[in-house]
């Protein structure tokens, strides 16, 4: 049923299997030993990465900041998992009881996770190109809207999700002072994630200065 949705077509249907198991379900104990998804989605991530370099750099005459900022909004986890709901994989993943009990069907990061998983079992199933034409087929609407409004995703937001799939963490936003009458005050922040510290920044608001400090981490990291 998923590969009919999908548009998938698998010779091997044990990568396919194997790409819809969550760890927590191959963690509970079972009558024979049941691998994860999670080399597949090391795999996947990269086939994603090259598909979309390959696909905006063969399309657009832009910057590396831009080719940059536009992969990293398609390939978030918040564009994966939307396209994951869209393919209905929460129906299809195998995951734990514990894991189903907290919802874990409708979490972001898993869906994201085994979307992932997908692309690498296609790859290993039938090759780059056909892989790299499902990815494409789901994302290139993700790309022209990015590509047509540049703004569409705030510097914090666009810089959580690079820290959270990099490094598997979050930024921490830091108050460092303020200054001025209590109508007019501008206040200072710092951002810092894996022993980096970007800012201060300021701005009329504390959510402007968080803002600005994000954008300087964005721009220093090469992504704007």
């Amino acid at each position: 049923m998923f590969q009919r949705i999908s548009g998938l077509r698998f010779d091997n249907l044990n990568l396919l299997e194997n790409a819809l198991t969550h760890s927590s379900y191959a963690h509970e104990s079972h009558p024979v030993q049941v691998s994860d998804n999670e080399r597949l989605e090391f795999l996947g991530d990269s086939v994603l990465s090259l598909s979309v370099s390959e696909y905006l750099y063969c399309t657009y005459n832009m910057s590396e900041g831009e080719y940059t900022r536009i992969r990293s909004f398609v390939v978030s986890e918040d564009s994966l998992a939307e396209v994951a709901k869209r393919l209905t994989v929460d129906n299809y993943i195998l995951i734990g009881r514990g894991e189903e009990l907290s919802g874990g069907r409708e979490k972001k990061a898993i869906l994201a996770d085994c979307m992932e998983a997908v692309f690498g079992a296609y790859f290993l199933d039938r090759g780059y190109d056909e892989a790299k034409r499902f990815i494409l087929s789901l994302l290139i609407p993700s790309i022209e809207r990015m590509k047509d409004d540049p703004m569409r995703k705030d510097y914090k937001t666009t810089l959580q999700e690079y820290v959270q799939k990099r490094f598997k963490t979050i930024p921490h936003y830091t108050m460092t002072g303020s200054e001025g009458p209590e109508h007019d005050q501008e206040f200072s922040f710092t951002v810092s994630f894996q022993k980096q510290v970007f800012g201060p920044c300021t701005g009329h608001s504390k959510k402007d200065a968080e803002q600005n400090a994000a954008k300087l981490a964005l721009e220093r990291l090469g992504l704007l």
